[in-house]
């Protein structure tokens, strides 16, 4: 009859094979997502440059990626009214439409004025992700604190807590109407 002790050896020998065999598949696992994802990133990059060039200003991206000065705000400026891939952040002010920022930071407002219509408060980055149906990763995260971030300094959003995002006082509506 066998001993107790050698019964214990061998199972925990067997579950001890099925932990290797399982850390084996999922580093396996892990480095098929990672080249899934450098591939999603890559085409991901190879559709923006794409935008880039097809855009209505002939691809110039000094253009485009440049935030207008505070001062220049009253300066008459090109039609606002069309939506673009990476379109400047305007200073908000009164009755100034969502249609100036692009449709990712149209999003933003609206899940943040969704919530703020219906009372419930602020949001993390975190969420806002979430509520995207975006991976909750870091990066996702990162970028959607940059832009909220940013409509902080141009006055479209509040941040009454760090890290938490609600609109700002007058910034209610999709048409820019309070």
């Amino acid at each position: 009859m066998p001993s107790v002790v050698g019964l214990l050896e061998q199972r925990e020998l067997g579950v001890r094979r099925r932990v290797d065999e399982l850390r084996e598949e999922a580093d396996r696992i892990q480095a098929e997502l990672s080249a899934a994802e450098l591939e999603w990133q890559e085409w991901l990059i190879a559709r923006r440059r794409v935008d880039t060039v097809l855009a209505p200003n002939g691809g110039d991206t000094a253009e485009v990626e440049v935030t207008p000065d505070v001062r220049d705000v009253d300066a008459p400026s090109a039609p606002r009214d069309a939506v673009k891939p990476k379109s400047q952040v305007p200073v908000w002010r009164e009755g100034l439409a969502w249609s100036v920022l692009s449709v990712d930071y149209q999003r933003i407002l609206e899940v943040l004025t969704d919530r703020s219509w219906l009372h419930q408060g602020p949001l993390t980055c975190q969420e806002m992700a979430a509520a995207f149906g975006m991976d909750v990763v870091p990066v996702r995260v990162e970028a959607l604190r940059s832009k909220a971030e940013r409509l902080v300094v141009r006055g479209w959003l509040v941040e009454p807590a760090p890290g938490r995002f609600t609109p700002a006082a007058g910034v209610s509506g999709r048409g820019g109407v309070s």
